[in-house]
Parts: C-alpha cells; sequence; structure tokens
C-alpha cells in the first residue's frame, strides 16, 4: 500500500471518529488540530498535527504555534512536543494522528503539570481596554465651555478642592421665600394667606 493510500484512509478514519467532535478541527486533508482539555481549562492546549507527503513512513510534524497556546510557557510547550516525540517513534510506520491525540487527552494533566497560566498578558490588554473603553466615554461626554466671567463666578462659590462649599444656595431660598413673604402679605394678596406673616 502507497503512502497516499495508508493516509486516505486514515483520513476517512478520522473523519468518522471525529464526526461531530467540537475538538477536532481539519484544516486541510493533511493537516488537523485537536483541542485537548475544554474550553473553560487553564490546562488545555490545541494539538496541530500535519503529515509529510511520505507519512507514515515519516512522522508528522506536531505543532503548538496556535494563538490558542499562546499562555502556555515555551519549556512546556517543549516537553508536551518531546514526549509526543516518544510516542510518534514508537507507532512509526503506521496510522498515529488518532493514537497522538488520544494519548494528549490521556496525559494532559502529566503534560500541563509545570504550566503556570500567564497572567501578565492578560493584565495588560485588560488594562488597556480599561483605559480605552474610559476614553471613549470621556470623548462621548463633552465637557460644558464656561465663558471667563461663569469660571470665576464658580471659582468664587467654590473651596480649595473645586466643591462648592455646605449650604452655598441657602441664600437664594432665603431670598426667594423674602420675596414670596413681600408678594403674600401686600394688600390684595393678604386675604389669600391663613397665617399672619406681619406678627
Amino acid at each position: 500500500m502507497t503512502a497516499n493510500e495508508e493516509q486516505t484512509m486514515e483520513l476517512e478514519a478520522l473523519r468518522s471518529i471525529y464526526e461531530g467532535d467540537e475538538c477536532f478541527k481539519e484544516l486541510s486533508p493533511a493537516s488537523f488540530q485537536y483541542r485537548v482539555g475544554n474550553l473553560g481549562d487553564p490546562k488545555a492546549f490545541l494539538l496541530e498535527i500535519s503529515w509529510p507527503d511520505t507519512y507514515p513512513e515519516l512522522p508528522p510534524n506536531i505543532s503548538l504555534n496556535a494563538f490558542f497556546n499562546n499562555g502556555i510557557s515555551s519549556s512546556v510547550k517543549q516537553n508536551i512536543i518531546a514526549k509526543l516525540q516518544e510516542q510518534v517513534e514508537a507507532n512509526l510506520g503506521s496510522a498515529m494522528v488518532y493514537t497522538l491525540f488520544e494519548w494528549a487527552k490521556e496525559n494532559q494533566e502529566e503534560l500541563m503539570e509545570n504550566h503556570q497560566p500567564v497572567v501578565g498578558a492578560v493584565t495588560i490588554s485588560v488594562t488597556q481596554n480599561t483605559v480605552t473603553s474610559h476614553t471613549s466615554v470621556a470623548k462621548k461626554k463633552k465637557k460644558e465651555q464656561l465663558s471667563k466671567s461663569q469660571k470665576k463666578k464658580l471659582a468664587d462659590k467654590t473651596d480649595n478642592q473645586g466643591e462648592l462649599p455646605r449650604g452655598w444656595n441657602w441664600v437664594d431660598v432665603i431670598k426667594h421665600v423674602s420675596i414670596l413673604v413681600t408678594v403674600l402679605t401686600s394688600s390684595p394678596w393678604r386675604h389669600l394667606c391663613k397665617a399672619d406673616f406681619t406678627n
């Protein structure tokens, strides 16, 4: 059987075995990805295997360079590939993609035991997103433009921290009440008042 015939048979077998498995993805008829672990699992990784022309006589190419694996340190990646290469050597000359994917699934904990989640990159991106969102909100809320005299009046009313002092508007309230009392105690309006404000 030629290498091409063996590849065709393995391809059909992989499509049959992994049909409906969301972790498996066929990138091309000679390249496959499998997510080992659940999406929320911090120890999940994406394993990619591709065939050279003369596979299975030559070993497949194993890669962990997918963006999904950016949070995994290079030492952990090298360890995973080294362990998978041992499995490749044991299965050289026969169809092995299914075997490699299943071996990685069964040994996920051991393969990722030295994995420490990379927090720095996530924190930076979150911080940058937060800064960006605050900037966009600030742009949307356009500050009211004040004239020089309005700014001076505002400065006169505020304390050294820019806060209005307690009771700053009481003068206006008292002024309005005194005007109201004057109007209500004048002779044409006096009959409307139940209380006598002059006493």
